[in-house]
């Protein structure tokens, strides 16, 4: 078995991939000083839920933006699983896909990973968005290379940063308004945050579009399936689709 692990800016995914299956996801908050050994404590537990045994586990392979995590995380995998993590950016991972951007510059692991998990299962000539702390879009041509992508604050974040700017204006749920012009302070903020966003992924992907020939556009990240509702943008929506991809690094890697 694999334990897929992707460390998010907020969150972390853990899954535990079995052949092409994901049998078990769990989720906690991104905690760079979360030890391997309370890692270990906090998936044992998990594990004996789901009756998986550790010693099940052979490989370990993690996509991480927490650099700091991603330390304690390859303990956990040595210590615990008798596994040397493979580690998404690092020199010792092969990758099925080609970096078309300008050199020397870094290109989030996460965004790696769905590029080459949106290539294997729906293609080339793809834009991905994916709904995380920031709201990325990635493209990939024909041949499945990684050409580049824009980022943008994520939904979450613009709406944290409203009340924390405005001392006035409350926390909202990030969801659709019953109508566009609100009548109330928090229907005004559900309706900038909700249409502002589709309004912006609309556009974003448009412009793409006039650059680049795309085929198709896939969603993923929490929100995706939210604003799905009130836009034909998306082709596909996929919310494994990071762990999905670590599974196709994984196998690549075995080769």
């Amino acid at each position: 078995m694999l334990l897929a692990i992707d460390v998010g800016n907020t969150n972390s995914v853990f899954s535990v991939v079995k052949g092409k299956e994901i049998i078990s996801e769990w989720r906690c908050s991104t905690d760079g000083k979360m030890t391997g050994d309370q890692y270990y404590i906090w998936l044992q537990q998990l594990f004996l839920l789901q009756e998986i045994t550790p010693n099940q586990v052979k490989r370990v392979i993690i996509s991480s933006v927490v650099p700091d995590a991603t330390f304690n995380l390859k303990l956990l995998a040595t210590n615990y699983f008798q596994s040397k993590a493979l580690v998404i950016g690092s020199p010792n991972c092969k990758l099925p896909l080609l970096l078309k951007v300008d050199s020397g510059v870094y290109v989030g692991s996460d965004r790696i990973v769905n590029a080459v998990a949106a290539f294997k299962l729906f293609g080339g000539n793809t834009a991905i968005v994916d709904f995380g702390t920031a709201t990325t879009f990635d493209v990939i041509d024909d041949s499945g290379s990684y050409i580049g992508g824009v980022i943008s604050p994520g939904v979450d974040l613009a709406n944290k940063a409203l009340p924390r700017a405005a001392a006035a204006l409350p926390n909202v749920e990030v969801k659709r308004p019953r109508q566009v012009i609100g009548k109330n302070t928090i229907d005004c903020m559900q309706s900038g945050i909700y249409w502002g966003y589709l309004s912006l992924v609309e556009g974003v992907i448009s412009k793409i579009k006039n650059e680049r020939k795309i085929a198709r556009v896939v969603a993923t990240g929490g929100l995706a399936r939210v604003f799905s509702k009130d836009t034909r943008v998306f082709d596909h929506i996929d919310l494994r689709l990071t762990i999905k991809g670590l599974s196709f690094i994984s196998e690549f890697n075995k080769e």
